[in-house]
């Protein structure tokens, strides 16, 4: 039986899209919904423009109150029953509480080499400190920000001139190719580094 799969974007979806597209054929999981805490996110209209439900949770009209967010989030992800969540751009720091809910069946994507530049803003700091090489890391979400067990890394080498929009542009595409891959694994219990 396959995995269940929700994916949680805040933006363009871009990421969503490419995990949605490998969940074919003997793929051991299929998406099963994609939530936004954004209305506006491009990504929601790419969803259901494929047949996957989708949902939006606002976070503004809960202020301050992550938990009362968290507890609405968490109602609508459990309507669906997912066994995994990938976390795809969503631009919200989740709360231990919500974390350990779905402790070992959530996944981030984070553009950058963990356990380098944490955070916002990665790509201007990779080329603030010199870097000679940027990437992007899949990792187990756990409550200490971008600090889970890394899945998998991609790795870009950082070129002369380059921008932070001109790298952003070069490990996305890589973001495109690890987070399927781990994905894959993972829904089929490989819990082992893969590096490519």
């Amino acid at each position: 039986m396959s995995q269940r799969v929700a994916i949680l974007i805040s933006g363009g979806g871009s990421n969503m899209l490419r995990l949605v597209e490998s969940m074919t054929g003997d793929h051991p999981a299929r998406p099963c919904l994609v939530v936004s805490n954004d209305a506006d996110a491009g990504g929601l209209a790419k969803a259901r423009a494929l047949g996957i439900p989708t949902a939006v949770v606002d976070h503004r009209p809960f202020g301050r109150d992550r938990a009362g967010f968290e507890a609405a989030l968490t109602r609508v992800l459990e309507a669906q029953t997912p066994d995994i969540l990938c976390l795809a751009g969503f631009m919200r720091v989740l709360t231990e509480g919500f974390v350990s809910r779905w402790q070992g069946r959530m996944l981030n994507i984070h553009p950058s080499l963990l356990p380098k530049y944490r955070g916002l803003h990665t790509h201007a700091r990779a080329l603030e400190a010199g870097e000679l090489e940027a990437g992007c890391s899949v990792h187990e979400v756990t409550a200490e920000l971008d600090g889970g067990p890394i899945l998998g890394q991609a790795r870009v080498p950082v070129l002369s001139g380059d921008t932070p929009e001109t790298l952003a542009a070069r490990v996305l595409e890589q973001e495109h190719r690890l987070y399927p891959l781990v994905l894959r694994r993972f829904a089929a219990g490989e819990r082992g580094r893969v590096d490519i």
